[in-house]
């Protein structure tokens, strides 16, 4: 079975975004909630998945996660929002 790659955007309840890229993504989100590492996600409470894409190559999906980086956040808002139109961003 060939190995997929997810890129996601985590949101906190105060509108923080997180972009991340993992191949176990339940995993991922659940060290997101525990705050498993100190970091970024722990230290704003970035914990809520918003919106993820599945990609079938490492590459791809570490070129996309660099390219939503670089977006504005009004660009990552509408990505959200065009397919979680619940999600908080």
């Amino acid at each position: 079975m060939p190995k997929v790659y997810y890129v996601y955007i985590l949101a906190s309840q105060t509108r923080v975004l997180y972009i991340g890229m993992t191949s176990a993504i339940e995993h991922r989100v659940f060290q997101h909630k525990t705050h498993a590492f100190a970091g970024f996600t722990a230290k704003y409470n970035v914990t809520s998945l918003v919106y993820f894409e599945r990609h079938g190559d490492v590459m791809t999906a570490i070129r996309r996660e660099k390219e939503m980086k670089a977006w504005r956040r009004e660009e990552k808002s509408q990505l959200i929002e065009s397919t979680n139109p619940s999600g908080r961003t």
